[in-house]
C-alpha cells in the first residue's frame, strides 16, 4: 500500500523546516490516550484495586523491578517516572498502529508514531542525554568525566563511539520492529482488498495472527527500550562502572 506523508513545507519561512503532520498528529493521540488512563487509574484510588488501578499498580511495580535489577533502588527510584512514562508511552504508541491505518486522500495519518525512525531517534537522544545529565548531577563533573578516561585515555575515542551506537541501537532497534510490523499488515491488507476474490479469506487469518504477534512485539518493544534506557542510566550514575 502505497502512501505518502503529509509534510507541511517550508514552515515559517524556512526552506529547510519540514514537518511531517501526521507524527505530530499520532504523538498527541499517543500523550493523549496515557494521561487519560493515568488521571482515570489514580482518580479514586482504593485499598483493594481493581480494573485499571489495579493493571497501572502493576506496571509500576514492574518498572520497579526492571530498576531494582540495573542498579541500586536508593540510586534509581529518582528515575522510576522517567521508566513509568517511557514503557506506556511506547506501548501505546507501538499499539496504535495494530489495529487499524486512517488514510485521508494518499495521505496516510494514523498509525504507530513509533514506525517513524524520526520519533525513536528523538527518545532514544533524549534517553543519551538524560543519562549524561545525571551521571553529572549525582556523580559530579570531575568523576563522571573521569569514567571517559578510565582505565586508560586510549578508551576515550570508544567511549565517545559507544555513545553515538547506542542513541542509534536504542532508536533503530525499536523503530525497525514497528515499522516492518505495519508493512506486512499493509501487504495482507493489499491482498484482502485488491487480490482475487477468494484473496479475503486467505489474507484474513495470517493477518489476524500476525496482529496479535504484533501486540507481543510492541509490548517487547516497550520493555526492552525502557530496560536498556535503566541499563544505560545505571552505568553513568554508578561508581563501579
Amino acid at each position: 500500500m502505497n502512501h505518502t506523508a503529509p509534510i507541511a513545507e517550508d514552515l515559517f519561512g524556512i526552506s529547510w523546516f519540514d514537518v511531517n503532520l501526521a507524527n505530530l498528529f499520532m504523538v498527541a493521540v499517543s500523550s493523549a490516550i496515557v494521561f487519560i488512563l493515568s488521571v482515570i487509574a489514580s482518580r479514586k484510588l482504593q485499598m483493594k484495586p481493581t480494573g485499571l488501578q489495579n493493571f497501572m499498580e502493576w506496571i509500576v511495580e514492574f518498572v520497579k523491578g526492571i530498576i531494582s535489577d540495573t542498579m541500586d533502588w536508593k540510586t534509581g527510584k529518582v528515575f522510576l517516572p522517567l521508566g513509568l512514562t517511557l514503557i506506556t508511552y511506547i506501548l501505546v504508541s507501538n499499539l496504535l498502529g495494530v489495529a487499524t491505518v486512517g488514510v485521508i486522500g494518499h495521505d496516510l495519518w494514523w498509525k504507530s508514531p513509533t514506525a517513524d525512525a524520526t520519533l525513536t531517534l528523538t527518545l532514544s537522544g533524549m534517553v543519551v542525554l538524560l543519562t549524561h545529565f545525571y551521571g553529572i548531577k549525582i556523580r559530579g563533573m570531575k568523576h563522571y568525566l573521569k569514567g571517559y578516561v578510565s582505565p586508560s585515555p586510549i578508551m576515550l575515542p570508544f567511549k565517545i563511539i559507544e555513545e553515538f551506537t547506542n542513541t542509534l541501537t536504542l532508536g533503530l532497534r525499536l523503530f525497525g520492529n514497528i515499522y516492518a510490523g505495519e508493512v506486512l499488515l499493509g501487504l495482507l491488507v493489499s491482498l484482502a482488498i485488491k487480490g482475487p476474490p477468494l484473496g479475503f479469506i486467505f489474507a484474513a487469518v495470517p493477518m489476524l495472527a500476525w496482529q496479535g504477534f504484533s501486540l507481543f512485539i510492541g509490548g517487547i518493544q516497550a520493555f526492552v527500550f525502557t530496560m536498556l534506557t535503566m541499563v544505560y542510566l545505571s552505568h553513568k550514575v554508578s561508581s563501579d562502572h
